[in-house]
């Protein structure tokens, strides 16, 4: 229930307004004078207030002045006769957020009231979601406590003070998004825009319009001027996730932003110029990209100033149980789950977790729906879970034989095996073997699969 405070010297006015506005659900607290007033929302922190510009002793003027020193972001509507409206603009200037003039109709007074109260709550949900963000992105708050992860966050303190393009490598799942966040928030540019773009989520004639943004009439479709990613990250923060999935194409002209800070919008002649700091993350090894022909040298290096490595879930398993902690806090709003079992814990750290962080998330998450009572047991967690890990995962052959066997018999048996897993669709093939497309149509064309 919201709480209004009605500030006014004249008692059958504070009687109309109690009486009118009590029926739209409304906690109303009354005073006869400026400092009643004062004293009342000091004692109750009202949602807003409702006071009358003509009081004897300490008029509506003081009075206001008085409580926007305490409460700054409290929406206080002033109650004015005609002939007063130069004292009415005198108080917006001094904060307040509206008024109503003399005689009114209660109606009139609710949706006022109505409108203020709506635009106070979101300049609150504006606040906590600020404030959320700082807390959620710190780096101080990506959960960990292993020695690979402290590196992290010290990494992240180090380099978020520059404007140094930052690559982030890491598995799906392991958080390389968050790690782009907390350098943000964490530098000088906070206050500027964050803007990301998934590079491998768009086919490429797409993705050049969404970073570069494009000109009424560049193609069909282009209805009008759209500015793109870089654009709209200008003096803050453009992330660009999974940069190792981008065609060559896309790479030259990436790297010419990243070496000439200018560009041009598709279909335009306009060369525009753009201060905007580059992070980037890829779950691929970029190196052996390089080697293959599907990553640019030159634009490797432009990326690759400043490298954070993310350990995979498995590599790091003494984070489990604090991860398991802070998922059950944000997962568990009515707090009724109290505990995880030995038994359930100890499967969640014998597991390799492939999905890594976001995996864990998604079984916690599971677990907080179906257990029936406060803990979590091994019965809520995933059968696949508590299965003994098999030590060669991973492996394609049972064991090298005696007379040796070629790397090329082995990747050439992973893509044929990836391909018949996939029903031969090749952009699935590709995505099993953790590798993009382009990739993998140059491996099957170097080993005969095609």
């Amino acid at each position: 229930m919201q709480h209004i405070l009605i500030i006014d010297d004249e008692k059958n006015m504070r009687w109309v307004l109690e009486r009118g506005l009590k029926p739209f659900g409304y906690h109303i607290k009354t005073a006869a004078n400026g400092l009643e007033g004062i004293d009342n929302a000091r004692l109750n922190e009202p949602d807003l207030v409702v006071l009358d510009l003509k009081m004897p002793g300490m008029d509506g003027l003081e009075t206001l002045k008085k409580l926007k020193e305490m409460y700054a972001q409290l929406p206080i509507i002033m109650i004015t006769a005609h002939g007063t409206m130069e004292t009415a603009i005198e108080a917006m200037k001094c904060g307040a957020a509206d008024y109503i003039i003399k005689p009114f109709d209660i109606e009139e007074m609710k949706i006022i009231i109505q409108k203020n109260l709506a635009v106070q709550e979101l300049v609150k949900e504006v606040d906590f979601l600020r404030k959320e963000l700082n807390f959620k992105y710190n780096a101080q708050s990506i959960i960990g406590e292993s020695s690979q992860m402290q590196k992290v966050f010290d990494m992240i303190e180090r380099v978020a003070d520059s404007s140094a393009t930052v690559m982030v490598y890491g598995e799906s799942g392991t958080g390389k998004e968050l790690v782009a966040r907390a350098i943000h928030v964490n530098s000088p540019r906070k206050d500027k825009p964050y803007i990301q773009v998934n590079c491998a989520a768009l086919p490429e004639n797409l993705l050049e319009s969404e970073l570069f943004g494009h000109e009424k009439g560049a193609f069909t479709g282009a209805v009008a001027r759209r500015a793109g990613r870089f654009e709209l990250a200008h003096q803050g923060t453009l992330f660009l996730d999974e940069i190792g999935e981008v065609s060559p194409a896309m790479q030259a002209k990436l790297l010419r932003v990243l070496q000439e800070k200018t560009f041009e919008r598709v279909g335009g002649v306009e060369t525009l110029k753009v201060d905007v700091r580059i992070v980037a993350a890829t779950n691929r090894n970029l190196q052996i990209a390089i080697e293959t022909g599907a990553f640019r040298e030159d634009l490797y290096y432009r990326l690759n100033v400043i490298p954070i490595k993310l350990p995979p879930l498995r590599e790091r398993k003494s984070d489990i149980p604090l991860l398991a902690d802070y998922f059950l806090a944000k997962l568990d709003l009515k707090r009724r789950i109290q505990a995880i079992t030995p038994e359930a814990m100890q499967a969640l750290l014998d597991y390799s977790w492939p999905g890594n962080v976001r995996e864990l998330e998604n079984v916690i998450e599971r677990a907080v729906i179906i257990a029936p009572g406060d803990t979590i047991t091994v019965e809520q967690v995933p059968s696949d879970l508590c299965m003994k890990p098999r030590e060669e995962k991973y492996s394609i052959i049972d064991d090298i034989p005696d007379e040796g066997i070629s790397l090329e018999e082995v990747e050439k048996l992973l893509l044929a095996r990836a391909l018949v897993k996939a029903g031969g669709n090749q952009t699935k093939a590709a995505q099993l073997l953790k590798i993009s497309r382009h990739t993998l149509l140059y491996r099957m064309e170097k080993y005969g699969l095609r």
